[in-house]
């Protein structure tokens, strides 16, 4: 006897929490192939502001933590991609129309570049912080904090290693992040948003909304809560960065410019991720009595 398959139908991720779509909506996702998938959620305006919200919230808890803290967290998370290995393999094969092995390397370097950055968290103070050289009698120290919520839009070609690559440097610093997965390939950026849920990441540092980037980018450009915006899952729409761009001007958002390509995410990604989204907060105190 024949049966019926039965479709996933996936969720936002917001706050820590799987809810589902304000608007009601879903859209059908396709493998490489073209047969359909799954359902994934059509996230709105109002998600993206709850994103915010939760974003926000989890950021005075986040920032406040050690960054040893936060690179225990970041390597959790690799521990779960490990176990949860064959899951994202087949969702990245699913998306990218990849082989076994191709597959199987992206997931490791997703996990490798995870751990990467976990190794920067409580070294890269050092790296670009300063004790700089001044006339009188106090010290003068400059370090970097975070910026606060950055809304990220992640790449559309590189559904796992590429949305791992625009989170972990985001958060590694202390900021949270609200993320546009890829509308085509969200596959493993959801299946990503379960590991989160069982790791130690405290809900809201990470949020996952499911959608168009056209749709949904404009009122996160737009919202006076956004700190700083990440365009790289824009790649060459220079009519959409632009408009995105001014935008984002009325509140003097951090803006990380969309690329005229999607960059090669295999390649070392350098600290330039990181230092993007901290501000360098520069203190004066005297010396002794």
């Amino acid at each position: 006897m024949s049966r019926i398959d039965v479709r996933k139908t996936y969720k936002l991720f917001i706050g820590g929490a799987f809810p589902r779509s304000e608007s009601g909506y879903s859209y059908k996702v396709h493998d490489s192939k073209g047969a359909f998938v799954a359902n994934a959620a059509l996230a709105s305006r109002k998600d993206a502001r709850d994103a915010v919200v939760a974003a926000r919230k989890a950021f005075g808890g986040w920032s406040g933590k050690t960054a040893y803290n936060r690179a225990q967290i970041l390597y959790r998370i690799a521990e779960l991609m490990e176990d949860r290995r064959p899951q994202l393999v087949q969702a990245v094969r699913q998306s990218e129309g990849l082989t076994a092995a191709r597959a199987e390397k992206a997931l490791d370097d997703a996990i490798d570049r995870l751990v990467w950055y976990a190794g920067w968290a409580d070294k890269l103070t050092q790296v670009i912080g300063n004790a700089n050289p001044v006339a009188g009698p106090f010290f003068n120290l400059s370090t970097p904090e975070p910026t606060g919520v950055v809304a990220v839009l992640a790449p559309q070609e590189s559904s796992l290693l590429g949305l791992v690559s625009v989170i972990a440097p985001v958060i590694v610093t202390g900021n949270t992040v609200v993320v546009v997965s890829s509308y085509d390939r969200p596959l493993p950026a959801v299946t990503f948003a379960e590991v989160l849920a069982t790791s130690d990441v405290p809900g809201g540092v990470v949020n996952i909304l499911t959608g168009s980037a056209a749709t949904i980018a404009p009122w996160l450009a737009s919202h006076m809560d956004v700190n700083a915006i990440e365009l790289v899952g824009i790649a060459g729409d220079t009519e959409l960065a632009t408009s995105l761009e001014v935008a984002a001007a009325d509140n003097l958002k951090r803006v990380r410019r969309a690329p005229a390509a999607e960059p090669d995410w295999s390649a070392d990604p350098g600290l330039d991720a990181m230092t993007a989204f901290v501000e360098t907060k520069t203190v004066w105190h005297p010396m002794g009595v």
